[in-house]
Formats: structure tokens, C-alpha cells, sequence
């Protein structure tokens, strides 16, 4: 599912206009994107946990080539999911 495709179907649950929606939903994901960029988690109980987690320098090897090149040290995002979550997905 594609943004535009979200949007119309939130909007028609929700009963707002596709312009308020989209820009409902641009807050949310810049709202998530700086608490994660700070350092923070973001959490919705049920659905999942947003948090970032430190990821050490290393040496990796490029496939085809065998040759060897510095990776950096990185923040990355993880996802853990919520309880209803996983029940509905597995259902």
C-alpha cells in the first residue's frame, strides 16, 4: 500500500478530507522522525514500540568483488511489535 492509497483509506474511516488527513499523518511521521532523531522511543501500546539503537563500526565484504570496506558507526531504527499487532497479523 502506497501513501496516496493510506490516506483515502484513513480518510474514509475517519471521515476527514484527504487534505487534512495527509497532513495529519505528515505530523505524525515528523513528530516520530525528531523523537527518534533526539533519542527517544516512540510507543503505541497494542501496535509497537519506535527506538533507535547504536550499531558499531565493522568490516564487510562486498560480494562478487571479495573486497574488503570500512563500515561506520550508525543509529539505527528498530521496530518491536505490539501484542494486537502480531495476534492480527497472525490470524
Amino acid at each position: 500500500m502506497k501513501k496516496a492509497e493510506f490516506i483515502q483509506v484513513v480518510a474514509e474511516k475517519a471521515g476527514l478530507s484527504k487534505k487534512d488527513t495527509n497532513a495529519a499523518l505528515d505530523a505524525v511521521l515528523q513528530t516520530i522522525t525528531e523523537a527518534l532523531s533526539s533519542g527517544k522511543s516512540v510507543s503505541f501500546i497494542g501496535f509497537g514500540t519506535f527506538s533507535t539503537a547504536p550499531r558499531a563500526a565493522r568490516k564487510a565484504r562486498v560480494p562478487g568483488t571479495n573486497k574488503v570496506v570500512d563500515v561506520p558507526a550508525t543509529t539505527a531504527v528498530k521496530f518491536k511489535v505490539g501484542k494486537k499487532l502480531k495476534e492480527a497479523v497472525a490470524k
